[in-house]
């Protein structure tokens, strides 16, 4: 899942009216819009006249022109002396700065290349926004060549330019990764991600996946939140199933929080493996939720998934099928008795199972009412069970109560009702 840094190609071209070299804007790395700086670069380059030099610094620059015209690297050197001796405007130290350029283009110089946009940077006559993209150009030479320190310099003078830039800091999460920086690279890509998405932009699914990946090698507490901003930005079975999945590896889910990611899976249908249906199934069990085990399982066969025949289901089909089921009104009776909240809680999960999500978001109201009761599981329960129904808005407000541990999973399904709801 690696989001590939793009190479820039570093064009001369002639300005027209004038005998002075420019050098063109190098294209972003992605497909993004540009930013308001760009954008305002961009009109202000049209009404820009031909860089014109002092009368006092003209012939020494005409003469530095024909020396890097004609790549004559002997006498370069000479005439740039020559030239900034006599240059006393910001037109002039500009064009001295594009000279520069494209000798050091000529030589494949990189770190010549660099000088050069210095000086164009320091001369104060090219628009921040295109002395960024002109870093970006050249740090991106650097990167290809893996110099990615050298890079990440580059990239850096761009963005002290052009704060507001997703591509100069997509370009700078790589460089950071390829250094060994994968906490500063996750957040840089997140701060691509807050810019493109404040500017009304939906960025790549690769940054998220690159942002994603690097976290979760890392092993950064930032992996949870990068999983769910993927799956509300791309919601598909395989980026719900991947999300969660990495969710559960990165926080060790105990095995209520395990049943319900695993149901929020089932919800987005995103149960696609024998696997995810076995572990489902057995961790219902583990609570006897016996009704849902069988469900769940039933589920499998029904999307051919499981099979009933597969050696290593055997068991769980034989033992799941001998276990008692509780009937509705079996369910109603315990009610009666009195139970504790958390077996209260139990019971709203065996009506969700089979389906009955309003009497379920009743149940877990009634173990919210009782002492002793576990508010964050009761109004996850609650919400899931009401985002099941259908009620967008109960589902949000039970959702948006749960703290602590069980926030993160709240988290997920609060996406779920929101894609949903």
């Amino acid at each position: 899942m690696k989001f590939t840094t793009t190479a820039f190609a570093l064009v001369l071209t002639a300005t027209a009216g004038s005998a002075y070299a420019q050098y063109g804007t190098p294209a972003p790395p992605t497909s993004q819009q540009p930013t308001h700086m760009e954008q305002q670069d961009q009109a202000d380059q049209s009404k820009k006249p031909s860089v014109q030099p002092s009368s006092k610094a003209r012939k020494a620059l005409i003469e530095l022109q024909k020396a890097v015209d004609a790549n004559d690297t002997a006498t370069i050197p000479a005439k740039l002396a020559e030239a900034n001796a006599v240059a006393n405007t910001k037109e002039d130290h500009y064009l001295i700065g594009n000279m520069r350029l494209k000798a050091a283009v000529a030589a494949k110089d990189n770190v010549a290349m660099a000088a050069a946009i210095d000086a164009i940077a320091a001369s104060g006559y090219e628009s921040p926004a295109k002395v960024a993209r002109l870093y970006m150009a050249v740090g991106s030479h650097f990167y290809e060549a893996k110099q990615a320190s050298q890079a990440i310099g580059l990239y850096q003078k761009g963005l002290a330019l052009d704060p507001q830039s997703a591509d100069l800091l997509i370009n700078l999460g790589e460089a950071q990764s390829a250094a060994g920086q994968k906490g500063e690279a996750v957040a840089t890509f997140q701060r691509a991600i807050q810019i493109q998405t404040a500017a009304g932009q939906k960025p790549q699914e690769a940054l998220y996946k690159t942002a994603l990946s690097i976290a979760y090698d890392a092993k950064l507490p930032s992996t949870g939140e990068l999983s769910r901003q993927w799956v509300a930005a791309y919601p598909t079975a395989d980026s719900w199933r991947n999300a969660i999945a990495i969710y559960r590896n990165e926080s060790h889910q105990d095995v209520e929080g395990t049943l319900d990611l695993l149901r929020l899976m089932q919800a987005t249908g995103s149960l696609t493996t024998p696997g995810d249906y076995r572990l489902f199934a057995e961790s219902a069990a583990d609570q006897s939720n016996f009704n849902e085990a069988q469900a769940v399982l039933d589920a499998g066969v029904a999307a051919k998934i499981v099979s009933p025949s597969d050696p290593s289901f055997r068991d769980d089909f034989a033992g799941i099928k001998a276990k008692p089921k509780a009937t509705a009104a079996d369910l109603e009776e315990a009610l009666k008795s009195s139970p504790s909240a958390i077996n209260v809680i139990r019971i709203g999960d065996r009506f969700a199972a089979m389906g009955n999500y309003s009497r379920a978001a009743e149940v877990y109201r009634q173990a919210l009412g009782q002492s002793g009761v576990d508010a964050n599981i009761a109004n996850l329960h609650l919400g899931m069970a009401l985002a099941r129904g259908g009620d967008k808005a109960g589902a949000t407000a039970a959702l948006n109560a749960v703290t602590g541990p069980r926030g993160d999973i709240a988290k997920f399904w609060l996406i779920y009702v929101k894609q949903h709801g």
